[in-house]
Order: structure tokens, then C-alpha cells, then sequence
């Protein structure tokens, strides 16, 4: 059975179990499939690009609501600043962080950035990052993981639906197949990163 919805994949759920007294707990095995999926997952799919400002004075900035990862961050001048990720450790060892200035570094505390130097201006950030898709549900038939990964989702479910069963032989059969899919799709994305040809340099000339 083809599923592009959730009331689909609820039904391809309960085929593959060979159940149909299930329709209070499937939602539960999906919920906890996307949140599996959000942990394993990093794919350019699930970029977003989002602006914030600093405040003067103020080491912090709120992350994104629907933020996971970094993948870039820098400062919207002329020329553009990059900031640098640093651990928490690092952070407050050597970040200059009783400095005030223009930040060149980062750490991440919550739900928080937190600069240094604390800025001495409001400066533009941009940032690239991960986010969480919108959960499934009734009323949002259709997420970023059902149009990407429908398979992942399917064999994640699963697996949280064995052990509610105690059917717990299947599954290791739903975690291979969640596993290999997983790795297939990491490297699709990593294909699609990269140029198939050799890059090249150009030299101009005057």
C-alpha cells in the first residue's frame, strides 16, 4: 500500500501488523519514530536559513524554536564575520567573554546562543540550520520525514510497535531495515553535496 498522508501510513502501520485494534497507539509509534528521526538525522532537506539581531551588551540570543544543529552562523557585515563554535568548556576558558566588542566566537547553553565578545552593537546574524519539521497529526498530514523518508518513518514506527506488542523477534528485523535506510539516504545526501565533476580553478586575468 502507497502512503503519502498520515491517515495512509496509520493504515499501512496496523497492515503490516496485522492488527486492527490499534488506532489510539499508532499515533504514538509514529510520534516516536519522528522523534527517532529527529536525533538521526542531518540532511539538506532539513536546512533552514533564519535571521536574528544581537543586543548590545547582551551575551545572548534565543535559538530558533524549531532549531536542532548548526551547520553555519556568521555575522551579517561587510565583510561577512564567520563565528566560531566553541564547547561550553573552551567557551569560557579563552572566549573573552568579559570582553565587549564585536563577537568572533559562540557557545550553545539551553535554549541559548551566548556570544563573545559581548556585543558592543546590534549586529545581524544568519544563520544555517536544521530544524525540526512540523509533527504529524490530523491536522498536518504531511511532514518534511513523510515526503523524504516514508521508509524510515514506516520501519521506525515499527520498531516502537514491537515492544508494545511483545513481539520484541521482530524487531531487530524493522531496526536493520531502519538502519540501512538510514545509512542509504546519509549517503545520497552526501552524493548530492558534491559536484560530480572535478572542480576546477579559475584564474582571471586582467
Amino acid at each position: 500500500m502507497a502512503f503519502t498522508n498520515y491517515s495512509d501510513l496509520k493504515s499501512t502501520i496496523a497492515d503490516y501488523l496485522a492488527r486492527d485494534d490499534l488506532d489510539t497507539k499508532i499515533p504514538d509509534f509514529i510520534r516516536l519514530a519522528e522523534e527517532r528521526l529527529k536525533r538521526d538525522l542531518r540532511i539538506r532537506q532539513m536546512l533552514k536559513v533564519a535571521t536574528a539581531s544581537t543586543i548590545v551588551n547582551d551575551s545572548t540570543v534565543s535559538l530558533p524554536s524549531d532549531f536542532l544543529a548548526m551547520k553555519d552562523l556568521h555575522l551579517d557585515t561587510n565583510p561577512v564575520r564567520v563565528l566560531q563554535f566553541q564547547n561550553t568548556s573552551n567557551f569560557f576558558r579563552n572566549a573573552r567573554t568579559t570582553d565587549k566588542g564585536v563577537p568572533t566566537m559562540y557557545t550553545l547553553l539551553g535554549s541559548e546562543f551566548q556570544f563573545a565578545p559581548y556585543p558592543d552593537a546590534v549586529y545581524t546574524l544568519r544563520m544555517v540550520y536544521y530544524h525540526k519539521p512540523e509533527l504529524l497529526s490530523d491536522s498536518n498530514p504531511s511532514n518534511l520525514f513523510l515526503a523524504t523518508c516514508p521508509d524510515l518513518l514506516l520501519y521506525g514506527a515499527l520498531a516502537e510497535a514491537e515492544p508494545y506488542l511483545m513481539n520484541d523477534e521482530r524487531l531487530a528485523t524493522w531496526a536493520s531495515l531502519y538502519d540501512r535506510g538510514l545509512a542509504s539516504l546519509r549517503a545520497s545526501d552526501d552524493d548530492s553535496e558534491y559536484p560530480s565533476s572535478p572542480m576546477s580553478i579559475t584564474l582571471s586575468t586582467r
